[in-house]
């Protein structure tokens, strides 16, 4: 739970060198940013590109996590993990607090083969209805405005670096779509974005603050909020927040 910003990259080229060239420009983009890291460009085939085949700390574990893709059964309401076949990715982490954003393209079969879920086991074959490059991602950007790690303006420096190589990639012909909960891909206004980030944090500490009260052991809460140096006045923001909050906010009082 957190500020965070969605987004999906396809691309309709027909080789995987014009793919390479393409993210390595967006890749060049990362470096001229105040990045804290960016990665290289990693290429990918087969067993490979599958994040089961990694240990946990594995560095590139979280890329290939976020590289995989789920299909929904049409005989069922069960989905099943597609690994891609290839994949061309990089990684950048815009800095502390935020999560990891990356970016690349890959290629999943068109066809898994998948076990009936029921005690017979059967194997059969799934469409994935996956073509074509694609890439589906996110990034948490919301604890970078942690004050130890150099707060809202922090926050912001981390949020906007995601959302300029965004529109590098639109430049590049690679973006489909963007989902950004914090407003600023739509409105681009930075102050409105410091706004929501801090609307965020005090509903989120209430929330942490809450469970946190109702429990014999306070420490079994394990949130990001609760270790900002200023988490009891959030709390105390977001309590009072939702105090203020009319009972009906959000509901259709017109008369039927």
């Amino acid at each position: 739970m957190g500020l965070t910003i969605h987004y999906q990259l396809q691309s309709t080229a027909r080789s995987a060198k014009e793919v390479r060239e393409r993210l390595e420009r967006l890749r060049q983009r990362a470096l001229d940013l105040p990045m804290k890291e960016v990665g290289e460009l990693v290429e990918l085939t087969g067993p490979a590109c599958d994040y089961q085949q990694y240990e946990q700390e594995h560095p590139l574990r979280c890329l290939l996590v976020q590289a995989g893709q789920y299909v929904d059964d049409p005989q069922g309401s069960s989905s099943y993990h597609v690994a891609p076949r290839h994949l061309i990715a990089f990684s950048t982490w815009p800095g502390e607090g935020c999560e990891q954003a990356n970016f690349g393209l890959c290629r999943y079969p068109a066809v898994i083969e998948v076990a009936d879920r029921d005690r017979s086991g059967r194997k059969r074959r799934l469409s994935t209805r996956l073509r074509g490059w694609s890439w589906s991602s996110f990034c948490k950007t919301q604890y970078a405005s942690d004050p130890s790690c150099g707060g809202v303006e922090h926050f912001l420096r981390c949020h906007l670096g995601v959302v300029r190589l965004l529109d590098r990639a639109r430049e590049l012909d690679l973006l489909a779509e963007v989902s950004d909960e914090g407003g600023y891909w739509q409105q681009r206004d930075v102050r409105k974005l410091a706004e929501q980030v801090g609307e965020w944090n005090a509903m989120i500490a209430a929330v942490a603050g809450g469970i946190k009260d109702a429990l014999d052991d306070p420490s079994q809460v394990q949130a990001p909020i609760t270790g900002y140096p200023n988490f009891e006045h959030l709390e105390a923001q977001g309590v009072a927040r939702a105090a203020d909050r009319p009972a009906n906010d959000g509901e259709d009082t017109t008369d039927g």
